[in-house]
Formats: C-alpha cells, sequence, structure tokens
C-alpha cells in the first residue's frame, strides 16, 4: 500500500483509530512531480504541506544578485513545504524544488483545518512537526555562526546520510555556504585522510 510509510510516520507520533485514518487517506492528495517541477515558487501562495514517499526536494531562496541558498533537503519521511506561507496563506519566501522524480501525499490549508476539528490529534502531531522544524532550524543556524566549513560538511554527512549521492555537488555546497572548490578540496582531504 502507497500509503503505508505515511501511516508508520504518523504511528510514530499519535495513534488514529481506524475511522480516523479512513478519514485522513480519503482527504490527502497523492502527487507525483517530475525532476525539476516546483512545488512551489518563492512569491506564489504555498496551498500545500507534503509528505514524502519517494524522492527528494530542496528549499531554497534567491538572493537579489541572483545566488540561490539551500535551506534544507527533504527526502523519505519527511516533509516538504514554506511552512511560514502555508500557516499564513502569503506569498512564499521559498521555492521547492524536485532533485528528483517524486511521490508525495499533500495537504492543503483548508483541508488540514477541517481535520483539526475531526481529528484533534493531529494538532499535536503538526506541533511536533514544527517544534523539530523549529529545533533544526535553530540548530542549523547556531551550526552557521560557530562550526568551521569542515565540521558542517561533517554534520551533512550525519544528518542526510547517503544524500550526496542523490543531489548535485553545487546543491551541497549552498547548503554548507561554501563553494563548489571548497567543499572539493574538503571532500578531498578526507579521503587522502581516509587512506592514510
Amino acid at each position: 500500500m502507497k500509503y503505508q510509510p505515511f501511516l508508520d510516520y504518523l504511528a510514530q507520533y499519535i495513534r488514529l483509530t481506524s475511522d480516523e485514518e479512513a478519514l485522513l487517506l480519503s482527504r490527502v492528495k497523492y502527487r507525483r512531480y517530475w525532476k525539476g517541477q516546483y512545488l512551489v515558487q518563492e512569491g506564489d501562495i504555498s496551498y500545500f504541506e507534503s509528505f514524502v514517499l519517494s524522492g527528494c526536494l530542496r528549499t531554497y531562496y534567491t538572493s537579489q544578485a541572483g545566488d540561490e541558498h539551500v535551506i534544507s533537503f527533504s527526502v523519505e519521511k519527511s516533509w516538504a513545504g514554506d511552512s511560514s506561507g502555508f500557516i499564513t496563506q502569503a506569498p512564499a519566501q521559498f521555492s521547492i524544488q524536485c532533485v528528483e522524480n517524486t511521490e508525495l501525499l499533500q495537504l492543503s490549508y483548508q483541508t488540514l483545518e477541517e481535520l483539526y476539528e475531526k481529528i484533534p490529534k493531529l494538532e499535536r502531531l503538526f506541533r511536533i512537526i514544527f517544534q523539530k522544524a523549529l529545533i533544526a532550524s535553530e540548530k542549523r543556524i547556531a551550526s552557521n555562526f560557530s562550526l568551521p566549513a569542515r565540521e558542517r560538511y561533517l554534520d551533512f554527512q550525519k544528518e542526510y546520510p547517503y544524500l550526496e549521492k542523490r543531489v548535485p555537488q553545487y546543491m551541497i555546497a549552498s547548503y554548507l555556504g561554501i563553494s563548489r572548490e571548497f567543499l572539493s578540496k574538503i571532500r578531498n582531504q578526507q579521503v587522502l585522510e581516509c587512506r592514510a
């Protein structure tokens, strides 16, 4: 069943009755996106929060100079969306693009508000999701200010194991806030250390 990863994820945080589960599954929308497609682009309204069944996405913003800065990656069993834009239904601050062909389950703002009334446990779930996202964001900010690039790269490898094989090097460099050339130096140094 294609929804099973979603149900397994939910079971970590809340227990739904069979009726609640059926109601929720009747309201989520299954969508496929191709590599390169956008869930939302900066300035558009973010209508959905999306649970990743398969694939990989990047959330990024574009500076006035036209440089892209990757904020996060979303992979299987995680969420993708411009949360502040979704919650306020204001224009998105970030763009979210598929790095691979991607399968998602999506909940619209309206649907989620209705489900909160019918399945109050979902409010607890999304509180936990947003708390975890806030903690991850604060940790990332602190890391960017306090850790050298090599340490940030090592943290990236721990947080996103196997992602280096799935996304282009320039996206990883953007996420780390360094140039592609500097990332190559760090990686080459790591290879040399492993051989020593």
